[in-house]
């Protein structure tokens, strides 16, 4: 028995690299110049097992490899993006939602064309009830206590206040509505 071989190794050199979140699930050593490692770190092994059930360790390692080093963040980013879509909608994966999100854009730009033309309806019927109120011949100034209705002190008799009947009031008048 060689005790060269069987002597400890420095704490620095047997701990330099955790095993990647792709190597935990793949149970395999974990290299320092893993290529997944940078990506899939080992407490998210939930996003590489979404990545590995839909496209499969290999074809992930091929795509990346595939990819400038200075634009593999974002391509892993995209392949993460397309997977969970893909196990929520296996069919149309991240298309399906790109459509749904069209979808809302149309029926709300459909629904801001309707609120404008209702606005705009609104607004020309503003315009004409003003220019109505502006055509009305101006009421004199007469303070309500002039009005005949009231007695000489201002105040209601109780003789007046029938005076004005309802029924016989004037329709008369030079305003349409």
């Amino acid at each position: 028995m060689e005790k060269s071989n069987m002597a400890p190794r420095a704490p620095s050199q047997a701990r330099a690299h955790k095993p990647c979140a792709a190597c935990k699930m793949l149970r395999r050593r974990c290299d320092g110049d893993c290529i997944l490692a940078p990506y899939f770190p080992g407490h998210d092994v939930q996003k590489f097992a979404g990545v590995h059930k839909v496209f499969g360790a290999s074809n992930v390692i091929k795509m990346i490899q595939m990819v400038e080093e200075s634009k593999r963040e974002d391509a892993v980013k995209a392949i993460i993006y397309e997977a969970t879509a893909r196990l929520r909608d296996p069919v149309y994966g991240s298309a399906g939602a790109i459509f749904h999100l069209q979808k809302m854009i149309q029926e709300l730009k459909t629904e801001l064309d309707l609120i404008r033309t209702q606005t705009r309806v609104l607004q020309e019927q503003r315009n004409q009830l003003l220019g109505i109120l502006k055509n009305v011949h101006p009421i004199d100034t007469v303070s309500p206590m002039d009005f005949p209705a009231f007695g000489a002190a201002g105040f209601l008799s109780n003789d007046d206040i029938l005076c004005y009947d309802p029924s016989t009031f004037p329709l008369d008048c030079d305003w349409t509505l």
